[in-house]
């Protein structure tokens, strides 16, 4: 493990406290699939790494499958970087689909993945084909109509952005925009936050949208559903290279699981968290774990950091915040 420990406030101690009792304890009595089965929607021809990265990171914290939904092109490259993940070259581009291709003939194959799945992440390598982006708004559709929990980054924030019926009042949406893309969230619902501090901006954000948790990734994460906000304040890295959001979106998804082994109870605990609470939790503690990767990269790594440096800490980040780290 890590022999420095991470840097934080005494409030993200105490959140993290609180995270942890959201994390299932390793039972014999588990069986596959308890922990969390999460699926990555994204992958097309020119982005393979994005879906790579979140699924791998989703993996790598202990969720017991992890699903990419891509693109045929995506499908075999990312194949090539991990046989632990399962690889469905479900999507279409519009260059590379047939005349019978339609969204919603597309979408209804991933729609019946559903069932078999508990969190999803829409976005990463997505593009802005505008057949893809039309599947995943009908997916989109569909979890909903489940209750199902999903995370949108990348290109899946341009359809929070394009089409905000898809999430408005959604409680079980979670967007994590970088700055570029928080600003164009904000513009896209006539907002103004300039001004207004990290926190007050997400919180405002995020009840423009009814609700949705808004993660606002930056130098501190500001994380808001509107009512309550929270600061993820952890050191991080200082090389900012393409894909660390990626890392962000697959340990959320991994978060959202374990939310729902502790609502189903498959272990003993004493239920004090509801749901509302163990979102915005889910929301920090996948915060937190990215912050404590990205710091523990740059540290080996300096300038020639990259995003699979990332995935390589994310065991460690986990076991520095919740297992070997100082008592919080």
């Amino acid at each position: 493990m890590s022999s420095e420990s991470p840097k934080m406030s005494q409030s993200t101690k105490d959140i993290l406290l609180k995270v942890r009792k959201m994390i299932p304890p390793m039972l014999e009595k588990f069986h596959k699939g308890q922990m969390g089965r999460v699926a990555v929607i994204g992958g097309s021809e020119d982005y393979t790494g994005a879906p790579y990265f979140s699924a791998m990171a989703s993996a790598r914290l202990g969720c017991d499958m992890s699903h990419v939904i891509c693109e045929p092109q995506a499908a075999q490259v990312i194949k090539t970087y991990s046989p632990n993940l399962m690889v469905h070259p479900l999507m279409r581009q519009s260059t590379h689909a047939s005349t019978t291709d339609s969204a919603s003939s597309i979408a209804k194959s991933v729609i019946e993945m559903l069932p078999r799945l508990h969190v999803l992440v829409i976005g990463p390598g997505l593009g802005r084909d505008k057949l893809m982006q039309e599947t995943c708004a009908k997916v989109i559709e569909a979890a909903r109509e489940r209750g199902m929990p999903f995370v949108l980054d990348a290109d899946g924030l341009n359809l929070a952005q394009t089409k905000p019926e898809l999430v408005q009042g959604y409680k079980e949406c979670i967007l994590t925009p970088n700055v570029v893309e928080f600003g164009r969230l904000c513009k896209s619902k006539g907002i103004d936050t300039e001004g207004l501090e990290g926190g007050k901006a997400a919180e405002k954000l995020s009840n423009a949208f009814g609700g949705v948790t808004i993660v606002k990734k930056g130098k501190e994460d500001w994380i808001s559903n509107g009512e309550r906000t929270f600061v993820s304040d952890i050191e991080g890295g200082l090389k900012r290279s393409g894909g660390q959001g990626d890392t962000l979106t697959g340990t959320l998804a991994t978060f959202l699981g374990w939310r729902k082994a502790y609502l189903d109870k498959i272990w003993e605990h004493d239920g004090a968290l509801d749901e509302v609470e163990l979102l915005a939790l889910a929301a920090f503690g996948g915060s937190a774990v990215t912050r404590e990767c990205s710091r523990l990269a740059f540290k080996k790594k300096g300038r020639s950091l990259q995003a699979s440096d990332l995935t390589e800490e994310v065991y460690v980040a986990f076991r520095n915040l919740f297992e070997d780290g100082p008592k919080l």
